[in-house]
């Protein structure tokens, strides 16, 4: 099951192992058992200190739990860890044998203040990017806190638990069976929604910072550049972020960043968030900015939590966000048969029907990729034509589990209270009303800026976007912007860090003007 170069790094990764671990499974006669079976000794075989049972007792077949030998596991895999969750493996066996896991000291510490039962359940799509950072996190919240489990399920596995708690979305986490959160998550976010004081406490801390000389907004590729910018020029530089990363974060190839051949979103994020912390950059992370204010010395901005920040200048990098269809039954039925990622979510549609709304290059890929795993996907496109690439609509003409219906404008959702059953669209041609029986619905088209907050302080476009010119700057004086969330056209990640970068030196330049008193008149 594991190649030799596999094996050969799995080797030297367990060599870190710090106390025998112990790999308990529970297996049955299916397929499943046995390559978990097989993929369980192959991993044992690295290492003279994983030792692999076959006597567990869980009622979720094929499963293993992982833990310290000698001590009750609160790690268990239902489901190979296999693809994206390889990584989440391994981690969990150096973890839960005591290897210190990299992450900041004030979050260990609070992870091992947490009192009380936590049962956490995961359940992942083995090809979901998000997935692996949410169970990794809680993978290590267990391993730290002898009050928390945790367990991975493989909604594709499983099909029984994903009806029985109607799960059409991935990554969903269930605490103690109920709904926890759903999304990508760190283990601070989730500290965060665990700890109902985190909120008061952090605004008080936030409001008694200095300062800022440059403070930006957003902690995408755009703001990125941008406070890596400001700080090399040895000034104060904060980041106000409400997930470090952004949409990057939910992007799974990159194959045109100049430079690097190819890469994911998650690993683009990483290596940005190391470029910025080698700075001396003050990154505020999980914060959302709520309001935006011109004073007589400089500018504040108002956190959602009520924290006001002070700054001399501002950079604007909030991105955008999926457009929504704005139609009835939309919000009832988010992630309950309405979804935005069909690389995250599509395999928990296997055999099921869908529909894709939209027809550009988003919505035609989405169509191809889910084709592959569904019964039927119905692409709905409100033109008379697909926008999307040529190549992209060849492969989508060749493939005979898909529809396609032009000049169709979506009406509604259509569910039975608990999940969705069809999609109603007005066929533009004939003015008449049609409806579609289908379990699923892929929302590919477009985005929109994350403007809304910044109404009547800064200018912007009928669009939302924020008006800047060739610099930058913004309507209001000390405030600039980047990336998506500005009507610099064509949204690509290696613009919006040119543009961030431009942004943050006319700040700077901006600063340099503004502490040089005016000649005095005579």
């Amino acid at each position: 099951m594991l190649d030799a170069n596999i094996k050969s790094q799995l080797k030297a990764y367990f060599e870190k192992i710090v106390q025998p671990i112990v790999l308990t499974a529970t297996l049955d006669d299916s397929p499943a058992s046995t390559q978990m079976l097989e993929l369980l000794n192959e991993v044992a075989e690295q290492s003279e200190k994983i030792h692999v049972r076959t006597d567990g007792d869980s009622e979720n077949k094929p499963s293993f739990t992982v833990g310290k030998d000698g001590e009750v596991a609160r790690i268990r895999f239902s489901g190979l860890p296999m693809g994206h969750e390889m990584t989440s493996f391994i981690l969990a066996i150096l973890q839960a044998s005591g290897y210190p896991p990299k992450v900041e000291a004030e979050i260990i510490e609070r992870i091992r203040g947490l009192s009380g039962k936590f049962r956490f359940q995961t359940f992942i799509s083995l090809s979901c990017h998000n997935c692996p950072d949410v169970v990794q996190a809680l993978n290590l919240m267990a391993a730290l806190n002898s009050n928390i489990e945790h367990e991975m399920i493989d909604g594709a596995l499983f099909q029984g638990l994903v009806d029985q708690h109607q799960i059409m979305a991935v990554p969903t986490v269930l605490l103690n069976d109920q709904v926890f959160g759903q999304g990508r998550m760190n283990a601070e976010e989730i500290i965060a929604k665990l700890d109902a004081n985190t909120p008061q406490e952090a605004a008080a801390k936030l409001s008694a910072k200095d300062e800022f000389d440059v403070l930006v907004i957003g902690g995408g590729p755009a703001g990125s550049a941008a406070a890596i910018y400001a700080a090399r020029k040895g000034i104060r530089t904060g980041i106000v972020a409400e997930r470090f990363g952004g949409q990057v974060m939910d992007t799974l190839g990159i194959e045109n960043f100049i430079s690097v051949k190819e890469t994911e979103g998650p690993k683009l994020v990483q290596a940005l968030e190391q470029h910025v912390k080698s700075y001396e950059v003050d990154l505020m992370n999980l914060q959302r900015a709520s309001a935006l204010r011109k004073t007589e010395h400089g500018v504040e901005v108002e956190l959602a939590n009520g924290a006001i920040l002070k700054s001399k200048s501002i950079i604007l990098s909030t991105g955008a966000r999926w457009k929504e269809m704005n139609v009835p039954g939309e919000q009832e039925y988010r992630n309950k048969g309405v979804a935005y990622c069909p690389h995250c979510d599509g395999p928990l549609f296997k055999g099921k029907r869908v529909a894709v709304i939209g027809g550009g290059n988003s919505g035609v890929e989405a169509a191809i990729d889910l084709a592959g795993i569904v019964s039927h996907v119905t692409l709905i496109e409100f033109d008379d034509k697909l926008r999307a690439d040529a190549v992209l609509q060849a492969k989508l003409s060749s493939l005979s589990n898909v529809t396609v219906i032009k000049s169709a404008l979506t009406k509604a959702v259509l569910g039975d209270g608990n999940k969705v059953n069809g999609l109603r669209y007005l066929d533009r041609v004939s003015n008449t009303e049609h409806a579609i029986e289908l379990e699923g619905i892929f929302v590919q088209i477009g985005l929109l800026p994350n403007t809304d907050w910044l109404k009547g302080s800064v200018d912007l476009s009928p669009r939302g976007e924020i008006i800047i010119d060739h610099k930058g700057e913004t309507s209001t004086p000390g405030v600039f912007a980047a990336g998506d969330c500005t009507t610099v056209p064509y949204k690509q990640i290696i613009i919006a860090m040119g543009e961030g970068a431009k942004a943050s030196l006319a700040a700077f330049d901006y600063l340099i003007r503004s502490s040089v008193p005016e000649p005095a008149l005579h």
